[in-house]
């Protein structure tokens, strides 16, 4: 049996969202603030209620006007709840477990469903006391003394109220749900009114899920030195400690008790090692000690000192740094590194969670669902993808409780290395939706995506974002460009284009106009905001010719020229811009955007024609970004002209700097420059960008070296950039400037 999935209403900016579930490990993704946390608070809150208490702010914000309009008694208003559906599979050994969820004597199928209701106990009840506290508040209201509204104390709002009593007011409901009458997407039929679970009908809601589930939640913020019990016990034992110390003397001469504790803490050792000796093999499962870190050793403390001491355990944990046949050189556990404290921590904790769970001798629930938040945090790349591929093992069940029991986990991250080892089947992305007034969650599961998608595409993808990039999942926009340079040299183009770019979280990805339009399936799926910069790469419409290497014996200028002449285009020989006729060989614009095929076509495309906005099926904002036609001026004369790529349209739009002597590092300064006209210029430059002797990654390093300030960005990539920068990080305007009391009549 495992969870199959989960719908969760109304819960922070979780308007409504279903969560499916893999049956082994799902893993939980997205950008901060997207709604990851939230999904595990709402399943502690509702799965654990006696440790965790609901908040008035663990409404969505869409519900506050809501719950207001209730206690003004409004037409038609409704008091909103929080739910949350869990759907369990079962199978047939597993039917005696879920009797009580059953909707019917006749139900046939591998689903049943528990939905939890946090609801008003009794509305008429609230709502009448609502109205009786505000009656109060307001009989007691004072004006101010120049007539203006005074203060008046809370509730004036049913929220204000129920922000003190929310607890007092509301309380858990349980109900069966019968899966033939949800569709495929788990929404309840309209005229569907699911059954209320009471305990007068045999156990209570809470009886039957505790019967079936255990849940436990390891938090991100782990702390390995937090000490337990509360204030005053710590004052006690610090009272206590500091009057035996106070009296050390006595001990001194006491050989007796310490040849007794001597003995008792060898006999504890003994213990300890035994103990804990499982708990590190399963620890040596994930690579540690390995060669070269200190082992793990786990010694009591025993000293008359420490015994009465609040601040001081009596087992610590230590690292021995030499080898077994050498003397032991033994360090407190604080002297090792925060990756290794955590990965120790996890580790341990997942066993105790998993052994409180198998201890349980009556009554064993057979799921043990477990919630892991960022485990990466401190672990360098490769520790990352050992403990998520060895989480399972670590909980493996052994025997015959393997037959009827199981864990399932679910693991929230930021690390695209967990992703990379996982691949991305189990991946649940969380995509965030801002309204003017509303934020809202939805997620998407990447299995479904894999059954949309085209399996060439989508082993393409995942291959390609295996090897390079699964930060895709985490990012507020992306940005698909062209090759090499681009990527080296985006965020030198956003600092100077559009630096509010700066403060999102972009993802870069190094596409190419031969498989950009491969993304198209992805960004759609995600509903990412993205940025293509591509060239326009035109070529001749006849077939491409191979080009002859240079001869020797030539002039420098000479072999230059024959070198530039190689790097065409299998799809036809490339050619400027402006030749009449061309094509362009960029599967990107012709199958994605703006799906033109002729230069003249693509020249002429409109913005519009180059954005792709949301539909109903996609709420990804797509726009593309292509070299385009600009007035280039050399020596007084003025030609409109595009480059080919970005090295040619850089060195159309920077013309006279990039010929100067000064820039020669950048390889695109022509020989005798100033005997040639603009159109030459075009030309050799042309020949030069494609020739095999350009090397383009020496061009964007060596451009990098250069003053940002002393050159500009090539037109079109500063167009999209800005377009980019007013989707993500959109400038907010200044309030209009206050003018004191009489100003404005004389226009100051």
């Amino acid at each position: 049996m495992h969870i199959s999935a989960l719908r969760i209403k109304n819960f922070r900016r979780l308007k409504d969202v279903l969560l499916d579930l893999a049956e082994d490990i799902s893993i939980l993704v997205g950008a901060n603030n997207s709604g990851k946390t939230s999904a595990a608070h709402a399943l502690q809150l509702f799965v654990n209620p006696s440790s965790e208490r609901f908040s008035i702010h663990d409404f969505n914000s869409e519900c506050w006007g809501a719950i207001d309009r209730f206690g003004d008694r409004a037409e038609g208003a409704l008091l909103p709840k929080i739910t949350i559906d869990l759907w369990f599979h079962v199978e047939a050994e597993d039917l005696h477990r879920v009797i009580d969820l059953l909707p019917n004597l006749t139900w046939q199928g591998s689903e049943v469903g528990l939905r939890i209701e946090f609801a008003a106990s009794d509305e008429v009840g609230l709502l009448n006391r609502f109205q009786e506290a505000r009656a109060k508040a307001l009989a007691n209201a004072r004006p101010a003394a120049d007539g203006a509204p005074g203060y008046q104390s809370p509730p004036r709002t049913m929220t204000e109220y129920l922000t003190e009593s929310l607890n007092d007011e509301f309380g858990l409901r349980y109900y069966v749900l019968d899966r033939a009458r949800f569709n495929a997407a788990l929404i309840q039929s309209p005229d569907y009114s699911p059954p209320r679970l009471t305990a007068e009908e045999g156990r209570s809601g809470r009886e039957v899920l505790a019967s079936l589930l255990k849940v436990d939640f390891l938090s991100a913020q782990r702390h390995l030195s937090d000490k337990a019990g509360g204030q005053r016990a710590e004052d006690l034992s610090r009272h206590l400690s500091r009057f035996y110390s106070r009296n050390l003397e006595k001990r001194e001469d006491d050989y007796d008790a310490m040849r007794a504790l001597s003995a008792s803490e060898s006999l504890l050792n003994d213990h300890l090692a035994r103990v804990f000796e499982p708990t590190l093999r399963r620890l040596s499962e994930l690579g540690y000690p390995g060669l070269s870190n200190p082992r793990l050793l786990i010694k009591s403390a025993l000293n008359p000192a420490t015994l009465m001491s609040g601040n001081d355990d009596g087992t610590k944990v230590y690292y021995v740094l030499n080898s077994e046949d050498e003397e032991e050189m033994i360090l407190p556990d604080r002297y090792n590194g925060l990756g290794f404290k955590n990965l120790i921590y996890m580790v341990i904790e997942l066993l105790d969670r998993h052994a409180q769970w198998m201890d349980v001798e009556e009554n064993r629930p057979p799921l043990h669902f477990v919630f892991i938040e960022e485990p990466e945090v401190h672990l360098h790349a490769q520790l990352q993808q050992v403990f998520i591929r060895k989480a399972m093992d670590i909980l493996k069940i052994d025997g015959d409780d393997a037959l009827s029991y199981r864990s399932q986990f679910v693991v929230t991250t930021h690390s695209p290395h967990i992703l990379y080892e996982r691949g991305f089947r189990p991946v649940r992305y969380f995509r965030r939706s801002v309204s003017a007034s509303h934020q809202t969650t939805e997620v998407l599961n990447l299995s479904g995506f894999y059954a949309d998608t085209e399996p060439s595409t989508r082993d393409f993808l995942e291959r390609y974002l295996k090897l390079t990039h699964c930060d895709l999942f985490f990012a507020d926009a992306a940005v698909l460009v062209e090759g090499n340079v681009e990527r080296l040299l985006i965020a030198q183009m956003i600092e100077k284009a559009a630096p509010r770019l700066r403060s999102a979280c972009l993802s870069i990805l190094e596409v190419g106009g031969a498989f950009g339009y491969r993304f198209r399936s992805l960004i759609e799926f995600l509903g990412l905001t993205a940025l293509i910069v591509t060239d326009i790469d035109s070529v001749s419409a006849g077939p491409a010719s191979a080009a002859a290497p240079a001869p020797a014996g030539l002039t420098d200028e000479a072999a230059e020229e024959a070198d530039d002449e190689e790097g065409d285009s299998p799809a036809g020989k490339a050619c400027p811009v402006q030749e009449a006729g061309a094509v362009t060989s960029n599967q990107t614009l012709i199958q994605w955007l703006p799906k033109q095929t002729t230069i003249a076509d693509l020249l002429g495309a409109t913005p519009e024609q180059r954005t792709q906005l949301p539909t109903v099926t996609s709420s990804a904002f797509i726009r593309v970004a292509y070299q385009g036609a600009n007035e280039i001026t050399w020596k007084g004369n003025s030609i409109s002209l595009a480059g080919r790529t970005l090295e040619e349209a850089f060195a159309l739009e920077n013309l006279v700097w990039c010929q100067d002597r000064g820039q020669n590092d950048l390889k695109l300064r022509i020989p005798r420059n100033q005997n040639k006209t603009l159109a030459d210029l075009a030309d050799r430059i042309h020949k030069r960008v494609k020739g095999s002797g350009f090397k383009k990654t020496d061009f964007a390093l060596a451009l990098l070296a250069q003053d940002p300030a002393s050159w500009i960005v090539p037109r079109y990539i500063e167009e999209g950039l800005k377009w980019l920068e007013e989707q993500v990080t959109p400038a907010i305007e200044a309030p209009p400037p206050t003018l004191e009391p009489g100003l404005e009549e004389v226009g100051i």
